[in-house]
């Protein structure tokens, strides 16, 4: 879970706060206190702490929000708005040239997933209509330039490559001068990283820049490292310039000192956030959203996107008819939970629902083994078996387990959900049926179709 330690405690010393009545000073800086705690062992940078605490305290303190109606959640208010400052205040995205190509410029030390991130952005940028090219200037890393071939292929992206006898900065050069004639108009250059910062690895990336002159210079951080992330983007903004980072598995952080310390220290933004290995597992970073994900209140709006990319509209539709006429069957049932998959891990989507923090989803299983378990499953019956599932007899069930790998108890675990949602499914039609007659006017209409508008 991103952020999970900082979001629980936020969300504890905070939650002390919301039903109160009457907030005193007292009672703020105790908060504050264990809000800075808090900030602190998420390895955010101390001056940054400081400075935030000194803020939200004062304009906690003022009138309006003491001698309101509920104070409590007007300071949650102050802390989420103050952190959204803290990452920056809106969305910042690649700044794509009027006078194509757009050249970024990708630099960082060795081991941040620079070549992943790399392929990740490509893919990002292809599906919004631009036709990119990714160029491999790694000639140092073994297999460097091999898996950005790899990586290339996987989101159906070009690589330009000329081995690892030419200097980077030729390879820099013939890139652009390549991607030019053959109407690529976004050139992502993929550089060398050490495992620390040297003359060397600067003085060639000075070179590289001098010589392609890039649009964007992005910086590619572990989140992981914390505060030597933010040591590391301090030396690169020094001496090359860039105009934003792109923080990587933020999945596997739960401490989030990097994220909220970069921006306040470098005065840069986070453009994108890396959240898994999957190509598509690649964000926009929304400081706005990002803050509301620390404090408990999720973030629909990513969630909405994601269904609008990933889930079939004309599906969506099909299967509300379907609902209505209960005509459901397990083949529908397949074809939705593919369609959520595509979404991400259930984990990561969990998060974005309000109020489904760490103790929220104590007790909820969200395995996706057994996601799997369910596509296998219902993969192992024949075309009748999934249409009617009434005709599922013991030999049956025994010989879908033994195909599926599962167990026969898995098999009618399956089959008691799917009958139990046919029920409900039931119910809900009777419902609108009777609103239509004009029995009350109920609640409205609310197709599914609607969500993916």
């Amino acid at each position: 879970m991103i952020f999970e330690n900082l979001s629980e405690k936020l969300q504890n010393s905070l939650g002390k706060l919301r039903g109160k009545g009457r907030i005193t000073e007292k009672d703020l800086k105790e908060a504050m206190r264990e809000v800075k705690l808090a900030l602190l062992e998420a390895d955010v940078n101390f001056k940054v702490v400081k400075d935030f605490i000194k803020t939200v305290t004062e304009r906690s303190l003022n009138s309006e929000v003491m001698e309101s109606l509920t104070p409590g959640q007007q300071v949650i208010k102050i802390v989420h708005d103050e952190l959204q400052t803290l990452m920056g205040e809106k969305a910042t995205g690649i700044q794509f040239s009027p006078n194509p190509p757009t050249i970024i410029m990708l630099c960082g030390l060795q081991g941040a997933g620079k070549t992943t991130m790399a392929g990740k952005l490509a893919n990002q940028i292809k599906k919004k209509g631009h036709y990119p090219l990714m160029v491999a200037c790694d000639i140092y890393r073994p297999a460097a330039i091999k898996q950005l071939e790899v990586v290339g292929e996987k989101v159906g992206v070009p690589v330009f490559q000329l081995g690892d006898k030419i200097p980077a900065v030729d390879i820099a050069k013939q890139g652009v001068q390549h991607a030019k004639k053959n109407g690529n108009d976004v050139i992502i250059v993929d550089t060398a990283g050490r495992l620390h910062i040297d003359d060397n690895l600067m003085g060639e990336l000075k070179a590289i820049k001098e010589a392609i002159n890039p649009n964007e210079i992005l910086l590619v951080l572990d989140a992981m490292t914390g505060q030597d992330a933010v040591n590391v983007a301090e030396h690169f903004d020094k001496d090359l310039d860039i105009e934003g980072v792109v923080l990587t598995k933020l999945d596997g952080d739960a401490r989030g000192g990097a994220a909220l310390s970069i921006r306040a220290v470098t005065n840069k933004p986070i453009k994108y956030i890396g959240l898994g290995e999957k190509a598509d597992e690649f964000e926009l970073f929304h400081p706005d959203r990002m803050a509301s994900r620390i404090l408990g209140m999720g973030d629909v709006l990513t969630l909405i996107e994601k269904a609008q990319t990933q889930i079939d509209e004309k599906k969506a539709l099909e299967l509300e008819q379907k609902l209505r006429k209960q005509t459901f069957t397990l083949d529908d049932f397949l074809d939705q939970l593919q369609q959520v998959k595509k979404m991400g891990p259930i984990n990561q989507l969990l998060e974005m629902i309000p109020g489904m923090n760490k103790k929220a989803l104590q007790g909820v299983n969200v395995n996706e083994k057994d996601l799997s378990h369910v596509e296998a499953i219902i993969q192992s019956m024949n075309k009748k078996e999934r249409t009617d599932p009434s005709i599922l007899n013991a030999s049956r069930r025994r010989r879908i387990a033994q195909g599926s790998g599962t167990s026969v108890q898995e098999v009618n675990r399956l089959l008691k959900q799917y009958g139990e949602m046919k029920k409900m499914m039931k119910k809900f039609s009777k419902m609108e049926k009777t609103m239509k007659k004009g029995k009350g006017k109920g609640m409205p209409n609310f197709p599914f179709s609607q969500l993916m508008k």
